[in-house]
């Protein structure tokens, strides 16, 4: 993403070329062809060579400040591509595709769009041209294979160039054989590769690419990341489950508003559960990861529950059987009361990242297709959220496809989803449930930029981080 330096236009009518000698002495102007000599002289009879040096160059700052300021208007320093745009020289042919929802994954792509009001994708305004540094992040988990590409905006904030999100269920089948399975494999050696192409497309400074629960589980999971290192060319890094419930935090710092006081934040994974005692009821650090009093991570999740229950025809009393698995890991979770003196009132809520929210949160508002922008730090009561899961409870199976939020990726998962939310629900009970289509990539991209220094370097007439 190189940028012409700010103000590097072509000359204007009338102005001549000035060249250097080789001690970097300043000869004289000469004409340049098909413009007007320096000795024109103009209806006032002054000629531009008669002008003060020190005017013209003057005029020449000014003309540059003029420019940049049209440029930071628009959010767009010159030269530089739209958001998930390619540089012109790296665009592919255009081919037609269908609309990207989660019913058409995973052969579609779904880029990540900017969703007021965490500000996301913040255009970075102040940065000088060119010194834009670009950071990405892969997650390679259970069911999904996401990466994110970004550029720093204000401080703690970023701006996405290009995303890539594709349904692969690399973990489908390794409950019952603790292996991963050839087709599972390949569907995600296919997605890496999409994700190498866009790495390899941009000068990217600095990358973390994870692997989750899946990897960490297989017995195959070491193999499977040699052949992707062979295939798809990248090397990808197995997270224990501290630091992916450490990411996933840091992925949702903007969703914890300042009069909060403690957060019960999960994510519900495809092979396990992340869920983290979030107490900021006293001075706050930057980094909402350094608030976090307690963690577990439960070995279940929507892909490894549904396997084991069945997830195409739940009735209630599998639904109830799932609930009842998932509250005996929690029981055994001894400081799941760390914050229990936080719980009281609606300063304490449950903050959610993952399918399962996002998708009852589409639900909930009735959209059309599923919807980032309306979708990321929604709010939902109590009352909301048990009629969404008594409602998915009363579709049967090509009901829960035929939604747009849901699709055939997801119809035979969500109900698993919901059964873990619920459990989580009993043990953490909150008036209120944030939902956020943010998480470990998020996190991942932040932490890279603050331990790269990039806002305390670039950020120009602004506050510090």
């Amino acid at each position: 993403m190189e940028e012409p330096e700010a103000g590097a236009k072509a000359s204007e009518p009338g102005a001549s070329r000035v060249s250097r000698s080789s001690r970097g002495g300043r000869r004289k102007p000469t004409a340049s062809p098909g413009r007007r000599a320096p000795g024109h002289r103009s209806a006032a009879g002054q000629s531009k060579a008669d002008v003060p040096q020190q005017t013209q160059k003057g005029k020449k700052r000014r003309k540059r400040r003029r420019g940049r300021k049209v440029f930071a208007r628009d959010g767009q320093q010159p030269g530089q591509p739209a958001a998930g745009e390619l540089p012109a020289a790296k665009q592919p042919a255009a081919a037609p595709r269908a609309p990207a929802t989660r019913r058409n994954a995973p052969d579609a792509v779904r880029e990540h769009r900017p969703s007021p009001p965490d500000k996301r994708a913040e255009p970075a305004r102040r940065f000088e041209a060119g010194e834009q540094p670009i950071f990405a992040a892969l997650d390679l988990g259970t069911n999904n294979c996401r990466l994110l590409v970004a550029v720093p905006g204000r401080p703690g904030q970023f701006r996405v160039i290009d995303a890539f999100s594709r349904i692969v269920r690399l973990g489908e089948g390794l409950s019952g054989s603790g292996r991963l399975s050839q087709a599972a494999m390949d569907r995600a050696v296919e997605a890496l590769k999409v994700c190498a192409d866009k790495l390899r497309s941009r000068p990217v400074r600095r990358a973390r690419l994870v692997a989750t629960e899946a990897c960490r589980s297989a017995d195959n999971g070491a193999e499977f990341l040699a052949r992707v290192e062979a295939e798809a060319g990248l090397t990808l890094e197995i997270i224990d489950r501290q630091t992916e419930a450490r990411l996933a935090v840091s992925g949702c710092g903007s969703l914890v508003e300042r009069d909060t006081s403690g957060v019960v934040l999960f994510d519900i994974g495809g092979g396990s559960s992340e869920i983290a005692l979030i107490d900021v009821s006293g001075r706050r650090s930057p980094r909402l990861a350094n608030h976090i009093v307690s963690w577990t991570s439960l070995p279940v999740g929507v892909v490894s529950l549904a396997e084991r229950f069945g997830g195409r025809n739940v009735t209630r009393d599998t639904f109830a059987a799932m609930v009842a698995d998932v509250a005996a890991l929690l029981a055994a979770f001894d400081e799941r009361d760390r914050i229990r003196h936080l719980m009281q009132g609606s300063r304490f809520h449950l903050l959610g990242t993952s399918g399962t929210v996002t998708t009852l949160a589409g639900v909930h508002l009735g959209l059309e297709r599923y919807d980032r922008r309306r979708v990321d730090g929604l709010w939902m009561d109590n009352a909301s959220v048990d009629s969404m899961i008594e409602k998915l409870l009363g579709w049967d199976f090509q009901a829960r496809v035929a939604n747009a939020c849901i699709g055939a990726d997801r119809a035979d998962l969500v109900l698993a989803g919901c059964a873990i939310l619920e459990a989580i629900r009993r043990v953490w009970p909150s008036e209120r449930l944030r939902v956020a289509d943010r998480g470990l990539r998020e996190g991942i991209l932040s932490e890279l930029m603050a331990d790269d220094g990039v806002w305390r370097r670039h950020w120009r007439n602004g506050p510090r981080p």
